[in-house]
């Protein structure tokens, strides 16, 4: 049943990826493949972590933004290709998620993905796996490391791979990253700073991120690398759309908001998760942000230009 699924899920995947320069909806998806929306919309959303809108959308800008860097087309030409009807409404949507409008990200001439294909494992999927199958990374884990990375660039925007693969190197060298492996393929890596707590980087394959990884990353770190450590990392601010869902993640696994910074140019937040042998700081404590009265922020005059410990 599971490889069916998957099987039904990439068919999905490769029509959206044949038909990214046209308008999509899910009754055109499910049509094409003869399948009931409500069962294509289910088993879609559960196993890619995205809608068939939301996955198709970020395709199309992703491909849109490179267009706009390696191509001379005119933007209304890019606008209409990529399925927009009119040069405003992909202004205004391209805007909200790569934060600058395509004019501005023309200028840069500096492209990154929002979201590249995603490609699907076909055999089962393992249920039973535990903090204890996390290893540290070795060099020869770096090109699988590296394929997870660019499936879940989703979670890192702005990443330059060169600048990132060259690090992830050191962090190896270092013992500072870890990897969790389902038969011969990276479905989680992690790395991070014991001088600092800090996460510097978490990718969870597409298909397992329901099935708890997150934390068992989380419960490694916690139990056995970073004891008695508040545990940081930062991820999207609230509010923005060109989020997948890692912030919500990341506060239901019991992470607090902290101060707005900007990294490398990008609107983020800084999460903190206290120690597993300390309690949280009691409502009021002067040493919490400043609430704002927006659900889930919070307000800091210090903004950054550099993160403050991500490296990779």
């Amino acid at each position: 049943m599971q490889g069916q699924t998957v099987r039904i899920v990439s068919q999905a995947i490769r029509y959206i990826e044949e038909h990214l320069h046209e308008k999509m909806d899910l009754d055109m998806v499910a049509s094409s493949l003869h399948y009931s929306k409500y069962h294509l919309h289910r088993i879609f959303t559960k196993t890619v972590d995205l809608t068939i809108h939301d996955y198709a959308k970020r395709r199309q800008l992703t491909e849109a933004a490179k267009l706009l860097v390696f191509s001379a087309k005119p933007i209304i030409e890019i606008a209409l290709i990529s399925g927009y009807e009119s040069q405003q409404a992909f202004t205004d949507i391209f805007k909200a998620m790569y934060k600058t409008s395509p004019a501005e990200f023309r200028e840069t001439e500096n492209f990154y993905p929002l979201q590249l294909e995603i490609y699907l494992k076909e055999e089962l999927v393992k249920m039973d796996l535990t903090k204890d199958n996390i290893k540290f990374a070795t060099p020869e884990d770096a090109d699988d490391w590296m394929e997870l990375v660019s499936l879940t660039i989703d979670g890192y925007p702005c990443l330059d791979k060169g600048d990132y693969t060259a690090n992830l190197h050191r962090y190896i060298a270092d013992k500072k990253a870890l990897i969790l492996r389902d038969d011969n393929m990276a479905i989680g890596v992690m790395g991070f700073s014991p001088d600092t707590g800090s996460i510097d980087f978490l990718a969870v394959h597409p298909q397992y991120r329901h099935l708890g990884i997150t934390k068992l990353f989380l419960d490694k770190l916690a139990d056995e690398l970073l004891y008695g450590k508040e545990i940081t990392l930062t991820t999207y601010r609230a509010g923005d759309k060109a989020d997948t869902g890692w912030r919500e993640e990341y506060r239901r696994l019991g992470f607090a908001e902290r101060e707005l910074l900007v990294e490398y140019g990008y609107p983020t937040q800084r999460f903190v998760l206290p120690p597993k042998n300390k309690e949280e700081p009691p409502f009021g404590d002067t040493s919490m942000p400043e609430n704002t009265g927006r659900k889930g922020e919070t307000r800091n005059d210090r903004n950054t230009e550099k993160p403050v410990s991500r490296e990779l």
